[in-house]
């Protein structure tokens, strides 16, 4: 049985889906990755990967309560912050902001563990983390991880490559059409 279709508005019922024009397309690509700047991309998300630790922080540590959420909003930031300070459409800023996203939430829950250890032991919070060594931070990272954890850290590295890839505007799109 053959399948009935809407009729086509009159004279378009043979017209072809407009085509991107390639050579168009080509030429503005090589425009877009000319305004690139990936330095200013991984400064600006590694400046929204820290932000969003200390918030993730000091939100867990008023509520004593871990908020996952809070990782989807570091990768959202941290997306952000790349994409609007990199101008980026290579897959390399992408990469950066997932790595960025996921750095934020270590950090941030490394953190949390430092507030708590310099609130138990009577010691200012900078002094905590000033002298913490990178064997005892991994000690402390893998003595509190959850396995929740590796789920909110998947999200926030998702959002975290997502939106930090800038993608061409149905206006752009529609300026690269064959004509």
């Amino acid at each position: 049985m053959a399948e009935d279709k809407p009729p086509m508005p009159e004279g378009q019922e043979h017209s072809p889906a407009p085509e991107i024009d390639p050579i168009k397309l080509e030429h503005y690509l090589n425009q877009l990755r000319d305004n690139q700047n990936f330095t200013l991309a991984l400064l600006g998300g590694a400046a929204a990967a820290l932000a969003g630790a200390i918030v993730w922080s000091a939100i867990t540590y008023f509520t004593n309560y871990q908020l996952g959420i809070l990782a989807i909003g570091i990768g959202f930031l941290v997306g952000l912050a790349v994409r609007k300070l990199g101008n980026g459409i290579d897959t390399s800023f992408g990469i950066a902001g997932a790595v960025l996203a996921l750095l934020g939430c270590a950090v941030g829950n490394l953190l949390t563990i430092c507030v708590l250890v310099a609130e138990h032991e009577g010691r200012e919070i900078l002094e905590v983390v000033y002298g913490l060594t990178l064997s005892q931070a991994w000690e402390w990272m893998v003595a509190s991880f959850n396995p929740f954890d590796a789920v909110f850290y998947a999200i926030a590295a998702y959002y975290g490559y997502q939106y930090s890839i800038r993608r061409l505007s149905d206006e752009e799109i529609q300026q690269l059409i064959r004509r």
